[in-house]
C-alpha cells in the first residue's frame, strides 16, 4: 500500500497524533457516498492544549499554531477511516472558527494556518472552499474549531 501522504507529512516535520475521542455525542467523521464529513476538531493533544480568546489569551501566530494542529487531528481521522490517506480525491471544503475578541477581524488569517497545511500536504487536492468565523466561545475554551468535508477516491 502507498503512504505519500504519510511520507508527505513526515518530510514537512509533522506526525499525525492518535485519533482522538469524541467529547460529546457524536462521532469523527460520517461517510455519505464519496464524501467524508468530519467534525469539529479542537486543537488538544497530549502534551498541550491551545486555549482563550484571540489575540488577547493567544496570539495570532499560536491560533494559527493551533489550526494546524486540528489538521493533523483531522487526517488521523480520516487515515483511521479510510485506512490510508492516499485515498483522499480532493479536501472540499473548510469551516474554520475562532474564539475571538469583538473587535478582531483576522478570522481568514488564523485558518489559513489550516489552509496552507492542507496545501502543503495534498498540493492541488488540499486547495478547498472555506469559511473563517469569529465565535463569542467554543467547546471547552479552545481558541480554534476546524472541520472538513472530504472527498474520497471512488
Amino acid at each position: 500500500m502507498s503512504h505519500q501522504t504519510l511520507d508527505r507529512i513526515s518530510e514537512l516535520g509533522l506526525n499525525l497524533p492518535s485519533v482522538p475521542t469524541p467529547i460529546a455525542a457524536y462521532v469523527n467523521c460520517v461517510r455519505s457516498g464519496n464524501l467524508l464529513f468530519l467534525s469539529g476538531g479542537l486543537p488538544i493533544d497530549p502534551e498541550r492544549k491551545v486555549i482563550g480568546k484571540v489575540p488577547t489569551d493567544v496570539s495570532i501566530e499560536e491560533a494559527q499554531e493551533a489550526a494546524r494542529m486540528i489538521i493533523l487531528n483531522r487526517l488521523a481521522v480520516i487515515q483511521d477511516e479510510l485506512g490510508s490517506l492516499d485515498e483522499v480525491q480532493q479536501i472540499v471544503a473548510l469551516n474554520g472558527f475562532v474564539n475571538a475578541e469583538p473587535d478582531f477581524y483576522d478570522h481568514p488569517q488564523v485558518i489559513n494556518g489550516a489552509s496552507e497545511l492542507l496545501v502543503q500536504i495534498f498540493g492541488e487536492r488540499g486547495k478547498h472552499s472555506r469559511t473563517a468565523l469569529g465565535a463569542a466561545s467554543l467547546p471547552l475554551n479552545v481558541a480554534v474549531e476546524i472541520n472538513l468535508v472530504v472527498e474520497i477516491k471512488a
